[in-house]
């Protein structure tokens, strides 16, 4: 892997001594690799230390703490426009990191760059392709033999290019990443919307689609539109069943879904100091569902203290000489600031079917009884990226072990799903995994399982309604069991382990009393735990494969037969024609989020093969024309049809159509594949009410035209049968508005202003017919 220098080369100030001048220390004559993994990839907090002295001499204000990274990460920060919520920022990634089922895309449109190696230290990590159907031990060895095709795939390719390979059952992705690669002051890009877990060690870390990644790792910079700042202002201290998780279920009540979108929530205070590291990873990992470019904390001892306990204690102290670029400067102007008092908030339980409905546990049971909620609880689930730290798995067990002092045992299923192997030898070195077999927990393998629908649930049929309570992240219609039945809540994973014992929703831990086997009432103490491991971690099977010295002779090989794997061709540029006639697909009614769009479950095992995998698109999104999934009207034939044969229809007979969606439309996942697969079925262009910050992007990189009504209520004039005129792309420019002429089956027509937010570079991608296509054809004029 290459290394990058500071592109912005200070001279040293020299400091008079005695008869003669010496250079003062700077902060990049200290060398300190990124990762003990890692040789010759170096933290280079100089180039942010270069960077910032330009800007503040042109800004000539105090900065916030992700101002500071963000802005000491630019690629010209002499000539770089800065202006939140407007302005597009060059940025240069200290690292990229991709999750097994977007990596098979993002290393396949990184062949096609022709590249020898990746610019910058990445690492692919499989944690997406086991699915959990028995247990850990035997769901692993069923994924290794059902997915060995891109496992050898995936282990060939990232030797073959540099890359470093962590193998199945390592753990999931941001616990790995938080574990060995994430440190203060870094700026990171992964193909997952749950990378900003970084966060909880001061990293920048934003959720990007493959084609993003592409760019870094083949040495271009990376293009985020300048974030806004929000400020979560944190006083008081957390205790008792409070956890760190409680704090963003509260964040995403008040933000909702779309609230952080365009934004990084930046959290400080005094009660900053109260939250473990760990505990900080969390609360920036669920950032996500409120739409967030990503979240972070100041640097503290407390994330010192987790470096130092997975032997990164250089970085501590690295991290500690650079303290004053590591926090916010005093006086710092935020767009918004939330405060909340950590000694007065309860814990919370989000859901059903959206990650930010918020209630307060004190209120909980009786919102389950006037909703008409499904009052028995089928499954508790812990874990996951969110929640599967020692911290957290060691409060839950202090739970399971006095439900089992009063022999108890869980009336509702109950699973764990550890984050890491590491995670997993230590707590069950120390007993956490014997006490929770104990109760009648089941441990999952190391991996995302239910939380990404990787569930072969039998306990209920589908359609059929019932109640889950998870410590994940997420829990749309469908998201962890494919039964859109399932209302799906969201807490702590204190919450849901004192939740399975009484197998009741309407049960509160704080206040409610279970029977023990004696016949006695007996109530919850509050949660302890160990925020790390007093005898250290146990760093278990070894899982890495680094990248090999001699990878000339590595071959990678995708047969062509093959279902699941499938080299890309490249996309047609436009043809400079205005577009006429374009039929709608379909017009789609309410939430329609990348889960929709590009179902996960059983579909992930065509994230590398794009012409199946794109079966699956917008097989979810319900029809205004008929409140259905997956029925619409073929306009040419009159026959109705699934959405993707009818696009598959219009597609091969040279008719290109269009999408009509609601607001924050693309909201979820990081997954390119809701943007390659309309691309791929001849789709031009996506029209919404507004975007999610993610999906508008994969749009834009694969030559679709993402496009918003410049008046939302514009939504309403449109019919699911409309054929449509796009007008202006001859003059296609920034800030300049598109017009939509919308010709209505009665003969009516609406002329409808259409607003984007394509720059100059992007509308080179549309016209290249993507971004990968300009890419590629700069390369051959170089």
């Amino acid at each position: 892997m290459l290394t990058r220098t500071s592109r912005t080369v200070a001279k040293r100030r020299l400091v008079p001594t005695k008869g003669m001048a010496t250079a003062a220390p700077r902060i990049g004559d200290t060398k300190v690799r990124m990762s003990p993994l890692e040789e010759g990839n170096y933290i280079n907090y100089q180039r942010i230390e270069d960077n910032l002295a330009i800007v503040r001499k042109r800004l000539n204000r105090p900065l916030t703490l992700s101002e500071k990274i963000l802005y000491g990460h630019l690629d010209d920060p002499v000539n770089e426009q800065i202006i939140r919520g407007t302005s597009y920022l060059k940025l240069r990634p200290d690292r990229v990191a991709c999750q097994d089922a977007t990596a098979q895309m993002a290393i396949l449109q990184f062949m096609s760059a022709g590249m020898p190696t990746t610019a910058v230290p990445t690492t692919v990590h499989c944690d997406h392709l086991i699915e959990a159907q028995v247990g850990g031990v035997k769901d692993l060895a069923r994924a290794i033999d059902i997915n060995r095709e891109v496992y050898d795939f995936l282990a060939t390719a990232t030797a073959k290019y540099g890359i470093g390979f962590w193998k199945p059952g390592s753990g999931i992705i941001h616990q790995i990443i938080l574990e060995n690669y994430a440190f203060p002051g870094g700026l990171m890009i992964g193909t997952d919307s749950h990378t900003p877990n970084a966060g909880g060690l001061g990293m920048i870390a934003c959720g990007v689609g493959g084609a993003d990644a592409v760019d870094v790792m083949a040495d271009l910079p990376w293009e985020l539109k300048c974030p806004k700042v929000i400020g979560v202002n944190l006083t008081g201290q957390i205790s008792g069943w409070t956890t760190p998780k409680d704090v963003i279920l509260k964040v995403a009540g008040i933000l909702t879904v779309k609230g952080g979108t365009g934004a990084i929530v930046e959290y400080t205070g005094p009660g900053v100091q109260s939250l473990s590291c760990t505990g900080m990873a969390t609360i920036c990992n669920m950032g996500a569902e409120i739409g967030a470019t990503t979240s972070l904390f100041p640097y503290n001892s407390r994330m010192g203290d987790y470096l130092r306990a997975t032997k990164r204690g250089d970085i501590a102290d690295y991290a500690k000489q650079f303290q004053h670029n590591l926090k916010p400067d005093e006086g710092a102007e935020y767009d918004q600031v939330i405060e909340i008092n950590l000694s007065e908030l309860e814990p919370h339980i989000n859901g059903p079917f959206t990650p930010d409905l918020a209630t307060p546990i004190s209120k909980f049971a009786q919102a389950v009884k006037e909703n008409n909620w499904p009052q028995e609880l089928k499954v508790g689930l812990i874990g996951s990226c969110t929640n599967s730290s020692y911290e957290d798995m060691s409060r839950s067990a202090s739970i399971a072990r006095q439900a089992a002092d009063h022999g108890l045992e869980v009336k509702s299923k109950f699973t764990i799903t550890p984050g890491s192997e590491q995670v997993r030898a230590t707590i069950e070195r120390d007993g956490q995994i014997g006490m929770f077999e104990s109760v009648g927990g089941v441990v999952l393998a190391n991996a995302c399982g239910p939380c990404i629908g990787q569930w072969d649930r039998r306990d209920v049929k589908k359609g059929e309604k019932n109640s889950i309570i998870t410590s994940y992240n997420r829990n749309f219609t469908g998201r962890n069991d494919a039964n859109p039945a399932t209302h799906a809540f969201v807490a702590s994973p204190d919450i849901v382990t004192a939740m399975t014992f009484a197998g009741d929703l309407t049960f509160n831990p704080l206040t409610d009393s279970l029977t023990g086997s004696d016949g006695k009432p007996f109530k919850f103490e509050d949660p302890s735990g160990n925020e790390l491991p007093p005898r250290g971690y146990d760093p278990g099977e070894d899982t890495f494969q680094p990248p090999p010295e001699d990878r000339a002779s590595v071959n990678v090989i995708v047969s062509p037969t093959s279902d699941r794997l499938q080299l890309l061709k490249p996309f047609q540029p436009w043809d400079g024609k205005q577009p006429t006639d374009l039929p709608v697909l379909i017009k789609v009614l309410g939430k329609c989020t990348t889960d929709h769009i590009s179902a996960g479950g059983p579909w992930l095992k065509y994230r590398g093969h794009l012409q199946n995998i794109s079966q699956n698109c917008l097989i979810g999104a319900i029809n205004i024309a008929n409140k259905e999934a997956n029925k619409v009207e073929n306009q040419v034939t009159g026959e109705w049809g699934g959405v993707p044969q009818t696009a598959a229809y219009y597609r091969d007979h040279g008719i290109k159509w269009v999408v009509i969606g609601d607001h924050n439309y693309g909201e979820g996942s990081s997954r390119e594949h809701a943007a390659l697969e309309p691309r791929y079925l001849g789709g031009l262009a996506i029209i919404t009410r507004s975007f999610a910050r993610i999906h508008e992007t994969n749009l834009k990189k694969q030559g679709m035209l993402a496009l918003t009504f410049a008046d939302p209520a514009d939504y309403d004039k449109m019919t699911p049968n409309d054929k449509v005129d796009i007008k202006g792309l001859e003059s296609f420019a920034p800030g300049k508005n598109l017009t939509l002429v919308a010709k209505h089956p009665d003969g009516t027509t609406d002329e409808i202003s259409l607003a984007h937010s394509f720059n100059e570079g992007q509308i080179e991608w549309f016209k290249a017919g993507s971004a990968l296509n300009l890419m590629a054809s700069k390369a051959k004029k170089n």
